[in-house]
């Protein structure tokens, strides 16, 4: 693909929001701050992924159909829905990194109001214990090649802009679309 028709495809870039993602004021100031296109679409794992139009005209993916990203970001609020999916939902959000794995999907991790450091000393309002929460993460980023990213709520909408029109782009130098 030449150089003028990537930056084709980066123009067409949009971001699909998985159909499960929650409708709040938080969720509208997010999608807000992506500054990109968005729509909505039935994700296998995570709850953002990209699209774009390659130079044939078509689209990445048929957002009629579940699409299983290439790419995906799993956002989490804070560290306490972490600490409950590492916990109580632990098998669901297992299966859901696992699809992701089979799938040759790289995954990020966002959790928002958080840090390394917050987790490792237990300041959060979840009663699992710091050292099972951090060897949790840490075995699931190696595990699942999961790459973890903590921000401010504030800042998250523009991460995930990022994460995603970054791997297109360097896909899109790569030759993987083309």
């Amino acid at each position: 693909m030449e150089i003028f028709e990537q930056k084709e495809v980066l123009r067409s870039f949009e971001i699909l929001v998985d159909r499960r993602e929650q409708p709040t004021e938080r969720s509208r100031k997010r999608m807000e701050s992506f500054e990109v296109p968005y729509s909505p679409a039935t994700l296998s794992y995570g709850d953002y992924a990209y699209n774009a139009t390659l130079p044939n005209g078509s689209k990445i993916y048929d957002v009629s159909a579940t699409i299983n990203p290439i790419c995906a970001v799993e956002r989490k609020m804070d560290l306490d829905e972490l600490a409950r999916c590492f916990a109580q939902g632990r098998q669901r959000f297992q299966r859901e990194f696992e699809r992701a794995m089979d799938q040759g999907c790289r995954i990020y991790l966002l959790c928002e109001n958080a840090s390394w450091e917050n987790l490792i000393n237990g300041k959060y309002r979840s009663k699992v214990n710091a050292n099972a929460f951090t060897a949790s993460a840490m075995a699931w980023m190696v595990r699942y090649n999961m790459n973890v990213v903590f921000c401010k709520e504030e800042t998250s909408g523009r991460l995930i802009r990022e994460i995603l029109y970054r791997d297109l782009k360097e896909r899109l130098e790569n030759g993987e679309y083309g």
